[in-house]
């Protein structure tokens, strides 16, 4: 099962969140599915997916995407993914 907790940050304070959930292994050549899926039940622009960004998520169960990681203009601090399954 694939379990992510999404989290929108705002000033250190959580903003909005969805746990996203699947069926099935995690597959990481889904991921951008998963982030464009996950953005879209928070209402957010959905950001520029790197492999770094899924190496991050991959190795530390987690991953940040920063204002920088967004083409377009964002009114929060920060995107975090964390893997929810422990």
């Amino acid at each position: 099962m694939v379990r992510i907790w999404a989290k929108v940050i705002k000033n250190g304070k959580i903003i909005k969140q969805f746990t996203f959930e699947r069926i099935g292994a995690m597959d990481y050549s889904l991921f951008f599915d998963f982030l464009c899926e996950i953005c879209g039940k928070l209402d957010i622009p959905t950001p520029v997916l790197m492999k770094t960004h899924i190496f991050n998520y991959a190795k530390y169960n987690n991953v940040k995407f920063k204002e920088d990681d967004f083409m377009e203009k964002i009114d929060f601090d920060k995107l975090i993914l964390e893997n929810a399954l422990f």
